[in-house]
């Protein structure tokens, strides 16, 4: 028992020294970041005739309660050129004729050349009003089959995949290409963050006041997206080992995803193996690439809210990263992988993944030699506290470089919920998303692949 005390506590402490240096590490990179983007202006790119067009990729399952505003925020996109294509997978709601009625679809006979495999396709519309508009309606198939028949009728060098239930911000497919626009060949992909839309004022489809809801549990998720995306992401980014680009938001390089055979249709966690196969297949390829991180385009997106909504989804997260990490376990502590291989890898394997594992088993074993008297209960409040108190620190940090950097939250209420949603993380909540996780861990090993049914609320 003494053993597992022992490295149960060095777990923590390595594990939480890795999320610290991270996020000091983007303290360092963020600052001057912010410093030197309020010197360029979106407009460069917006009337840069070199500016490439976009296809944007929006699957959709049973989204009537959302869709129209996410369609509605990227027909006021400000960008030269760009098509919407919203690939409704099979739904059983009324997705499909709350766009017909919104925006005026005809159905169409547009022929495109099939470069992957799909479920069939039933019927294909484009809007009268916008003719960038186009809707795939299709058997379902799950997500990633949805993206293969998006990208199957793409035209354009460059796609972006939006969830249907999100938002993004005007410019923020102007600011995303940046990273393409400096460097196009040797840059596959870039990603930008998301943010919670719950509690925000939207007007047609348009994110007007960003501020908190009046339920704790959105607003503690506002907290996580926060520590996730300004400190996880922008280090990787910076060492070219960024193993994830969320599915909600981000732009790829249309040749090497099809010349890889496009989305797997084998995992939940499809926007992560995508990103890990990018980057195995050009480094076996020996070729100069960039994976990108960029924090300030922003999509806006809806959390869950209830519980039973909450489960389902953290579940499918940790089958998801569970089902990716061990199909590209070749790739672990393989110095021909570089960073991705000897870094990125072995971190994703020992903390995001094993993380629930050893937390769930500290707080049981804590418990339980507090009760049986093995150990002092000083000692196991001690634990906790300190559990608490680096929980606290790595979310006051995360919190202070958006205020010191993006500032997207200037009301001063609004910081002060922000503040009460970090405290209330520890008790509870951090508890339950842990068992969730674990839950996630022990499906995967039963091969359990089902998505799980998305209760939306709408924005």
């Amino acid at each position: 028992m003494e053993r597992i005390e022992i490295g149960i506590l060095i777990y923590f402490l390595l594990a939480n020294a890795l999320y610290f240096s991270l996020t000091l590490f983007s303290w360092y990179m963020l600052v001057p970041y912010q410093m030197s983007s309020r010197l360029w202006d979106p407009s460069e790119i917006l009337t840069n005739p070199m500016a490439p067009p976009v296809s944007i990729l929006s699957p959709a399952f049973n989204e009537e309660v959302s869709i129209v505003s996410s369609l509605r925020s990227l027909l006021h996109l400000s960008y030269p050129e760009y098509e919407i294509i919203v690939i409704n997978d099979g739904s059983t709601d009324q997705t499909l004729a709350v766009m017909q009625k919104a925006f005026l679809l005809r159905r169409t006979a547009h022929l495109f050349h099939q470069a992957l495999p799909t479920k069939r396709m039933r019927g294909i519309y484009q809007s009268r009003q916008y003719p960038h508009l186009w809707v795939l309606d299709k058997e379902n198939g799950g997500k990633a089959d949805a993206l293969n028949a998006g990208l199957n009728f793409s035209k354009y060098p460059l796609f972006c995949t939006l969830d249907a239930d999100s938002i993004l911000e005007q410019d923020a497919i102007a600011r995303v290409i940046r990273p393409y626009m400096d460097n196009f060949n040797e840059v596959v992909a870039v990603g930008g963050i998301v943010r919670i839309a719950n509690g925000c004022r939207i007007v047609q489809g348009t994110v007007e006041e960003a501020k908190l809801g009046k339920k704790a549990l959105p607003n503690i998720q506002v907290v996580e997206y926060l520590r996730a995306f300004l400190a996880g992401r922008v280090a990787w980014s910076q060492w070219n080992a960024l193993l994830i680009i969320s599915g909600a938001f981000g732009v790829f390089k249309k040749n090497p995803v099809i010349e890889m055979g496009g989305y797997s249709v084998d995992t939940v966690g499809e926007d992560m193996d995508l990103v890990i196969r990018l980057h195995q297949y050009l480094i076996d390829q020996r070729q100069k690439y960039h994976i990108v991180f960029i924090p300030d385009p922003i999509c806006w997106t809806e959390a869950p809210s209830e519980w039973g909504v909450l489960a389902k989804q953290r579940n499918r997260w940790h089958r998801g990263l569970s089902q990716v990490l061990f199909a590209h376990i070749k790739m672990l502590f393989n110095p021909r992988y570089g960073r991705v291989g000897l870094l990125a890898m072995p971190y994703f394997f020992i903390v995001e993944l094993l993380s629930p594992v050893i937390e769930v088993v500290g707080y049981l074993t804590f418990g339980l030699i507090a009760m049986i008297g093995t150990v002092q209960l000083e000692v196991a409040m001690a634990f906790f506290i300190l559990a608490v108190l680096m929980g606290l620190l790595l979310s006051l940090l995360s919190i202070l470089l958006e205020v010191l950097t993006f500032h997207r939250y200037p009301n001063v209420g609004t910081l002060i919920q922000l503040l009460f949603a970090t405290v209330l993380e520890n008790f509870g909540y951090r508890q339950v998303t842990s068992i969730l996780r674990l839950q996630g861990l022990v499906d995967f090993l039963r091969k359990k692949h089902d998505w799980g049914v998305m209760t939306r609320k709408g924005f």
